[in-house]
């Protein structure tokens, strides 16, 4: 029997696993004001990533107009933090 550090045994478990999304829009929420800054995060309602899909909620009309022309840069920076393409689209609702 071979050994796995338990790291490892929880990343695999991950990659392989649906909660993968639910973790990783946890993380995008924790770093959501890092990216984005103060006033957008405060006014961000909730953070959903389905198939590659980042689903942005908000019921501030000026911010979804704001959000919808930082698509591509949402897209950049989050794949940027995690060091890999995490998500490809972005949907404002």
């Amino acid at each position: 029997m071979s050994e796995f550090h338990i790291g490892d045994a929880i990343k695999g478990f991950l990659h392989k696993s649906h909660l993968r999304n639910g973790i990783r829009a946890v993380q995008i929420e924790e770093i959501w004001e890092q990216l984005m800054g103060k006033t957008i995060a405060k006014y961000t309602d909730k953070i959903q990533i389905i198939n590659q899909k980042l689903f942005i909620t908000t019921t501030v009309g000026p911010l979804k107009n704001e959000l919808m022309y930082q698509k591509q840069q949402i897209i950049d920076r989050v794949n940027e933090a995690f060091g890999e393409k995490v998500i490809s689209e972005v949907i404002i609702k």
